[in-house]
């Protein structure tokens, strides 16, 4: 017999939970083949058999928080590939378990049908995710994806299908359904990330002196350049030109210029960083998450916008590795793709300083002594104010406005 264990995730991360088992008992596994996801606080990770053999055994269920190091599952591993057969096909000689209901069949495209290698649907993260949530069988949802992926509408739409047999009910697995005060409300767990995230916010809430300076900027320039270049840019270097490289080359610059904003505190000491890993956040369907451009004082506005889209695919697809998350020195969020007009940023600790973009509005705004309508944006610094004085995060930001006014400077620079 050969135990699974969790392996060594990262220093930082010493627990996990059991987002998904990939094989059920009975089913027979190839050494190194994925037999369980693992949901860590930043990453799904996917754990491997390090033996081939028969799945005897699940020693934790789905949800269960388990350790580094912790056995969670047991292979035969002197069991042949005629003794083990996938779940749908031999019942499972295991001891019986109480079973989510099964949902009700419906017809199912060709297409919905097909599987990748190890008779798992093809299906995105977000609908893996909400068919856990909501006890669907993944293989019963029907899509109308050419190549057959199953999406989170797609699951969505399944499980707001009403029975087709008058008179019996549908047995998908819905959140439970509490009557507070005679009014329906749903409870559903917070997925491990989320309850790292609402963690963290309120930690650094409690435990920095957080506070938020605001400025505008003339985006005039900025847009001007990105029109007149972004089809050489993109012919050359096959990647679009944003807005991101402008904030991310301006704050570099600006934390050279000011470094207690790309410092730390540790205990009585302030740790001043000589390089500029800059995290931008990005959003999933699982909250925000902040992979980190490296070295971004020694990139090119090309590379830097390769290497945010790169990591912003990852995150979305949930294949980032834990390096590209962790050692960040500053931050950029940016709400403006979501609509907002002007918010304060919650520091990512142990950071002291992150910077908010918004949306960009026309606006009348005073040049000289005239009046015109320009795209403005409201951008908001928030710091730690134990380790930054009211005056240096207020000149950081106006360092930045004026590199995004001018933004030759950085194209020289």
């Amino acid at each position: 017999m050969a135990e699974v264990k969790v392996p060594e995730l990262a220093e930082s991360i010493t627990e996990g939970t059991i987002a998904q088992w990939l094989k059920k008992p009975g089913e027979y596994v190839e050494k190194g083949e994925y037999i369980v996801e693992l949901e860590t606080d930043k990453v799904n990770v996917e754990i491997i058999s390090e033996e081939a053999g028969v799945l005897k055994e699940q020693l934790k269920e789905e949800g269960d928080t388990v350790l580094v190091g912790e056995v969670i599952a047991i292979v035969d591993n002197a069991a042949s590939p005629a003794a083990g057969a996938p779940a749908a096909e031999v019942p499972v000689a295991a001891e019986p378990k109480e079973q989510p209901k099964e949902a009700v069949k419906q017809p199912v495209p060709a297409a919905a049908t097909e599987t990748t290698a190890n008779n798992r649907p093809i299906a995105s993260p977000a609908a893996r995710k909400l068919a856990r949530e909501k006890g669907i069988d993944l293989s019963q949802v029907p899509t109308v994806d050419p190549l057959g992926r199953v999406r989170k509408q797609d699951v969505d739409s399944y499980q707001n299908q009403p029975a087709p047999v008058p008179g019996k009910p549908a047995a998908a697995a819905v959140p439970a359904v509490d009557v507070l005060d005679a009014k329906p409300v749903e409870r559903i767990k917070m997925s491990r990330r989320r309850q790292t995230i609402a963690k963290r916010l309120v930690d650094v809430q409690h435990t920095a002196a957080m506070l938020t300076t605001f400025n505008e900027v003339d985006m005039t320039a900025v847009m001007e350049v990105r029109k007149r270049r972004k089809d050489q840019f993109q012919a050359e270097h096959d990647v679009k030109l944003g807005f991101m490289s402008f904030f991310t080359k301006a704050v570099t610059v600006a934390l050279k210029k000011f470094p207690l904003l790309n410092a730390e505190i540790d205990g009585d000491e302030i740790i001043k960083k000589n390089f500029y890993d800059i995290g931008i956040a990005v959003s999933t369907d699982e909250g925000l998450i902040v992979p980190v451009v490296r070295d971004t004082d020694r990139k090119s506005f090309a590379e830097i916008e390769r290497d945010i889209a790169d990591l912003a695919k990852k995150a979305r697809e949930k294949k980032l590795g834990l390096a590209e998350l962790q050692g960040g020195t500053f931050t950029i969020t940016n709400g403006g793709t979501f609509g907002s007009l002007l918010s304060t940023p919650i520091l990512n600790a142990p950071q002291v300083g992150i910077l908010g973009m918004h949306a960009i509005q026309n606006r009348p705004v005073a040049i000289e002594d005239r009046i015109e309508i320009r795209p403005m944006m409201y951008i908001a610094l928030s710091y730690d104010h134990r380790i930054v004085d009211g005056k240096e995060a207020v000149s950081f930001l106006v360092k930045v406005k004026q590199l995004l006014e001018d933004p030759e400077q950085l194209l020289l620079g």
